[in-house]
């Protein structure tokens, strides 16, 4: 328009770089193309014209829930006549409607988080990933502790649910391997660890916990009961984790571990190679950290116990068997995740590992066979109809055993060869190979031995010479040195 002021259309066109029927349709239209074109119309018929307006939107705005799906399969049983392929024009609308008519939905609030200021403790399930001990699955979930600004993550194997003795264990080691505090410790409504207890012990736990935030100086903070998103920066990590521990169990080739000290070294290396990642952030937070308390506090449940003459004590339905000469005692017990502490006064008796329940809350039993041995040689049939059974042994070759023996002897012979086996295991020490020799029997078809057994794991203590050692008197050693040797201290001496 600017050479169209002293040239003729041509010769604009030409300067402008523009071709002279462009020059020349522009002087009859200024409007560029953009704005001639018409808007596009429909090519086909709509075929919700009929009833969207007069159906679909009412039934979303008296439930905005519904799904797409579940209002097109409504509107064919209204309307035979909607052929399938009207789904996806209806979902598209379905969304245009909402986005111009819909409610208002949550919102993320992205946060800058301080270095020092936060960590944040959550459970995660890891049934799905298949891992088992000995061949035996483990139901299990992984404690997660990180921290907001640098990642630093802990995970510990948690083998029952989520409670605050698995909580308190968990985020103390983290600490203590973080070696610092941060200002807030954030955590979910604890409503699994709650389940299940009454007012009373749900205050005493609330109170416990409190307590333990207190020690390291930890202001406790939860989100909001079914809001994942608020606790974001440790949810979002579990997958990762996860991932991850499923990544390197499918490099290991196996999912099975010898026990459960090597599973818990094996999560520990995970962790550790992904803190390795963020090894400058870490170290740049461990600085404003707050500093550890002079030792640990309370991870764990305390409470008395009386030895039945059943010769144990249950404890959260499940019975545990000690020493029979503890029968009538009172004991304390410290209850921790994956075991229990059992003291006589101050004097730590044994540890015994921790046992639950079934979930249909059937009572479980943790056996020692060397508890009850001695009075299974007085009484064998007692072994025929015992509670316990399937847990007194050691191993399933012995399990299996005592099956084939009841099958091809009587009830009394049956018993009576199982205890002495078992008491073969306990009295010579050779539980394990005593296993692998009915493992064999089992697979020959043919009962075990038990005079061939005991000769192969002979001596019997009982046959053993009795040793007399003499000692010295301590005045034949002055001989050695000689009569007149001075003493090193003087004559006093």
């Amino acid at each position: 328009m600017t050479f169209r002021q002293t040239d003729g259309p041509a010769v604009s066109a030409a300067k402008a770089s523009i071709s002279t029927a462009t020059a020349y349709r522009f002087e009859q239209d200024h409007r560029p193309p953009s704005v001639k074109q018409k808007p596009r119309g429909r090519r086909r018929p709509d075929p919700l014209v009929a009833f969207f307006d007069a159906e679909v939107a009412p039934m979303l705005t008296a439930a905005p829930g519904l799904r797409a799906v579940a209002i097109f399969e409504e509107m064919q049983r209204r309307h035979p006549d909607l052929p399938d392929g009207a789904r996806r024009t209806l979902e598209r609308r379905i969304r245009g409607w909402r986005a111009l008519h819909g409610a208002n939905q949550e919102v993320i609030f992205r946060q800058v988080h301080e270095p020092g200021q936060m960590g944040l403790s959550d459970f995660t399930d890891m049934a799905e990933l298949g891992v088992t001990i000995a061949g035996i699955p483990l139901d299990h979930r992984l404690y997660h502790f990180r921290l907001a600004y640098s990642g630093f993550a802990h995970a510990h194997v948690i083998l029952g649910g989520e409670s605050y003795v698995a909580l308190a264990e968990g985020l103390q080691n983290a600490l203590w391997a973080l070696g610092g505090a941060p200002h807030e410790h954030r955590s979910d409504s604890l409503s699994a660890a709650f389940r299940n207890l009454d007012q009373d012990a749900r205050a005493d736990l609330t109170r416990r916990y409190d307590a333990l935030c207190l020690h390291y100086g930890m202001q406790p903070t939860r989100n909001n009961r079914g809001v994942a998103h608020e606790n974001g920066s440790i949810e979002s990590p579990h997958g990762h984790l996860k991932k991850a521990v499923m990544d390197a169990l499918l490099m290991r080739g196996a999912r099975d571990f010898d026990d459960l000290a090597g599973y818990r070294l094996f999560i520990d290396e995970i962790v550790s190679r992904k803190n390795a990642h963020h090894a400058k952030r870490i170290a740049a937070e461990r600085i404003v950290l707050q500093d550890l308390p002079g030792q640990r506090t309370v991870d764990h449940e305390e409470t008395i116990v009386t030895v039945t003459s059943s010769g144990g004590f249950t404890l959260k339905k499940v019975f545990y068997t000690v020493p029979s000469r503890l029968i009538g005692h009172r004991l304390r017990v410290r209850l921790y995740d994956d075991r229990l502490d059992v003291f006589i006064g101050a004097t730590l008796l044994t540890t015994l590992p921790r046992g639950r329940a079934t979930a249909a809350g059937k009572h479980a039993h943790v056996v020692d066979y060397r508890h009850v041995i001695h009075a299974l040689r007085r009484k064998p049939m007692a072994l025929l109809n015992l509670v316990y059974r399937d847990q007194l042994f050691p191993r399933d070759a012995y399990r299996l055993t005592f099956d084939r023996l009841r099958e091809c002897l009587p009830d009394k012979s049956a018993c009576r060869l199982m205890v002495d086996l078992l008491a073969l295991a306990h009295d010579r020490g050779c539980e394990a190979d005593l296993a692998t020799c009915l493992a064999a029997d089992l697979a020959a078809l043919r009962l075990p031995d038990i005079a061939v057994l005991r000769r192969r794991f002979a001596p019997d203590p009982a046959s053993l010479p009795e040793v007399v050692v003499h000692l010295t008197p301590l005045i034949a050693y002055e001989a050695l040195l000689g009569a007149d040797a001075a003493s090193p201290w003087g004559e006093a001496a």
